[in-house]
């Protein structure tokens, strides 16, 4: 049986690399996505390329019912063994005081309540063996100030999350970690009104460079495999040495 593994923010960045490096491993994939179809599809046709099934569903994870549908659809390819929570967004960059309620609101929804609705999804659904990887930040220890330290607080949630559902399903034989990003060269830079931020960090990153959304999915690929099976509670940190 092959492994069947649902994505988060599959159509870009850390999310579409972790699609095709797990497809290329024997993964049937199950990613969700909200609005770039002409992404998703490129994506799609990556897995199949590999030779793996694959299902792109358009779908909001802050709502209860479009998760309960992405996880349907994932059924149709087998039993549920993997999810890659990594859907995220952050918000302008800025000092705290300027921060705009609704940016604070729309990142909690995304970064945090999206994420504890798809691994309720999963714990429901998973039996031994199947493993969780929560996609946070380095963010969470650095705090981000005078960027988004209200992101930088969600993501330390999302690591104190990952720690607590480790433990709980543990007796499931089901394991639960994350991965701690730093700094990657992805759109999401776009969104927070500095897209050459990955070029202009470059400076303060010990290892002297950005990192690339492939560094990170090896990392979550291997939480998600068997050489993990004894890895649970634990936030891997790539990112160069911040």
């Amino acid at each position: 049986m092959n492994p069947v593994t649902v994505i988060t923010g599959g159509s870009r960045g850390i999310g579409a690399a972790t699609a095709r490096r797990l497809a290329l491993a024997g993964h049937d994939i199950a990613f969700a996505y909200r609005r770039d179809h002409d992404a998703a599809a490129a994506v799609l046709a990556d897995i199949e390329a590999a030779g793996r099934r694959g299902v792109a569903v358009p779908a909001d994870t802050t709502d209860a019912d479009a998760v309960t549908a992405l996880f349907d659809a994932a059924a149709a390819l087998g039993e549920l063994t993997g999810l890659v929570n990594n859907a995220g967004v952050t918000s302008p960059i800025g000092p705290f005081v300027d921060l705009d309620p609704a940016d604070l609101r729309r990142v909690v929804d995304v970064n945090l309540i999206g994420y504890v609705l798809c691994a309720q999804q999963a714990a429901r659904r998973m039996g031994p063996g199947g493993a969780v990887v929560n996609v946070s930040s380095a963010a969470a220890t650095l705090g981000s100030p005078n960027e988004y330290i209200h992101y930088a607080a969600v993501k330390a949630a999302t690591d104190t999350f990952t720690v607590g559902l480790a433990k709980e399903l543990a007796p499931r034989r089901i394991r639960v970690n994350a991965v701690a990003p730093g700094i990657i060269r992805t759109d999401i830079h776009t969104i927070s009104g500095v897209p050459d931020r990955a070029d202009r960090a470059a400076g303060r990153i010990p290892l002297g460079r950005a990192g690339e959304p492939d560094e990170v999915a090896a990392a979550i690929a291997w939480l998600l495999g068997p050489d993990a099976s004894y890895t649970t509670g634990t936030v891997i940190r790539v990112s160069g040495g911040l």
